[in-house]
């Protein structure tokens, strides 16, 4: 029933007016701009705590700075893609920019502790929204056989925010005053809005006679919210096998199960049954988000790694992190031009990663006396590979579906992404403490030293089983050719 009135929906929607090339690249212009934004505050903040704690007290609450962030953007993500798909895109990401806006203006302002991490919470209510629709709108605007080379403008987005964003916290923290982390963001966010207004009211709505599942969304926001604290405090707040970590996982598990049975049950559910369903949206968001987690959990370790072991300085170790980062936008720039060649597009991400595999055992295997100059090429080269994943992901699981559920598959991909992320970051964090790795509070400049290299070797192994679970995942993916320009305006189901 749903299906019919989908199709039905989608097709019988008003042709909007005809949009010109500028107008398409405005639209993608400002959307990446806001997206650039969230992105930011994922990582300006951290060289900014030391000060922020010595100026509003109460340090040991500076990791709710980052964890408030954390969880709301991370579990609101799925929803903005339903919302879009009920009521168009342009009025969700008005709303997803202004609350962002307006949490990063209480950020700004705020007196002490406790509201500055509301600040951050609301903060991040919009900036999950603005990582998936970012997406969302770009397969809108773009048919799947050209919307792989988009993938890299992404990338590069997130590489810009990595390296500036800790460069900008550092320089207003140090030399201005750390509200500038936060006033920055109103002047990018209304510019973006205004460069995206008119253009938007040309994109049509897909499926405006569906309605939204408020249950099931406070179910899957709570049972979110209680995973992701228990992967952020697990190993670093409370040992992993304490009450309140087990407790937090057991209460995930609860509301996750409560989650379920409503999908099944709700006349029309948060996420759609044909879209989970699907085995190319099953594998593709699967494989990225184990990818995720080798990466996210790489890019947090490596630093560490560098500083300990290689016995660079923190900002050397930072500048070194480059390597990493344009790998993978170069990747993720080969792979988005190299997918409409292919009619096994596939192929490209699976010999990606087999070869960052290759790479990160490299690494293990000379961890322990490897020069500088190694580790740059070694990382540089394992980014080359993972980056070439993420085009590949993206498409397929966009391609899968029809575009009346775009939005709701695009937010599935974003919210396991950034699942994937943290849990990254909690599975090779334990390892590292199990193999007796002394890891510094958030936000410490303290230098770390280590009596042996074996837990940056078993950190690596570790990574590269995962993406070697990642390989298994995306070869079970089926492969369905890329819809073009033709075919870009018709629903096509995912069989």
């Amino acid at each position: 029933m749903d299906q019919t009135v989908d199709n039905r929906t989608t097709m019988g929607t008003p042709a909007s007016p005809p949009m010109s090339e500028s107008e398409k690249n405005a639209i993608i212009g400002g959307v990446l701009l806001s997206m650039l934004l969230a992105a930011l505050d994922q990582t300006i903040v951290a060289p900014a705590l030391p000060t922020i704690g010595r100026a509003l007290g109460h340090a040991e609450y500076l990791p709710w700075i980052v964890t408030g962030y954390l969880l709301t953007a991370t579990a609101m993500a799925p929803l903005y893609g339903k919302i879009s798909d009920v009521y168009g895109r342009r009025p969700v990401i008005y709303a997803a920019v202004l609350i962002f806006l307006l949490g990063s203006l209480v950020s700004a302002l705020a007196p002490n502790m406790l509201v500055l991490v509301i600040g951050r919470a609301i903060q991040g209510a919009g900036g999950g929204g603005l990582f998936a629709l970012t997406q969302t709108v770009i397969g809108d605007l773009v048919p799947p056989r050209e919307r792989a080379r988009y993938a890299a403008w992404i990338s590069g987005t997130w590489a810009v925010a990595s390296v500036a964003g800790p460069l900008l916290g550092g320089t207003f923290a140090e030399h201005l005053h750390w509200s500038l982390i936060f006033w920055i963001n109103l002047p990018l966010g209304f510019l973006a809005m205004a460069i995206i207004n008119k253009p938007l009211k040309k994109l049509p709505i897909a499926a405006k006679h569906h309605r939204i599942d408020g249950l099931g969304a406070v179910l899957l926001v709570i049972a979110t919210a209680l995973l992701l604290l228990a992967l952020n405090w697990g190993g670093s707040t409370y040992p992993w096998f304490s009450a309140e970590i087990l407790g937090l996982v057991a209460c995930s598990a609860v509301f996750w199960a409560l989650f379920a049975v409503r999908l099944l049950r709700a006349a029309e559910p948060l996420v759609s049954l044909e879209v989970l369903s699907n085995p190319i949206v099953l594998a593709g968001t699967l494989s990225m988000f184990l990818l995720q987690a080798a990466s996210i959990g790489i890019s947090v370790y490596l630093p560490v790694y560098l500083q300990a072991v290689v016995g660079l300085s923190v900002s050397e170790s930072g500048t070194a992190m480059l390597g990493l980062l344009l790998g993978t936008v170069a990747g993720a720039t080969f792979s988005g031009r190299t997918i409409p060649r292919f009619f096994h597009y596939k192929r490209i991400a699976m010999f990606g990663i087999v070869f960052a595999i290759l790479c990160i055992g490299g690494l293990s295997a000379i961890a322990g006396h490897a020069s500088l100059l190694e580790v740059e090429v070694l990382t540089t080269l394992i980014g080359l590979g993972t980056g070439t994943t993420f085009p590949v992901s993206t498409v397929s699981v966009q391609n899968a579906v029809d575009r009346a559920h775009l939005g709701v598959a695009t937010g599935v991909l974003t919210f396991l992404r950034s699942l994937g992320g943290a849990l990254g970051v909690a599975m090779l964090g334990a390892v590292a403490l199990g193999y007796g790795l002394p890891l510094a509070a958030e936000g410490s400049l303290t230098r770390i030293e280590v009596t042996s290299v074996t837990p940056f070797v078993m950190i690596f192994v570790t990574a590269g089983i995962t993406l070697v679970l990642a390989l298994v995942a995306l070869a079970l993916m089926p492969e369905k050719p890329l819809r073009g320009h033709a075919e870009h305006a018709a629903p096509v189901l995912s069989e």
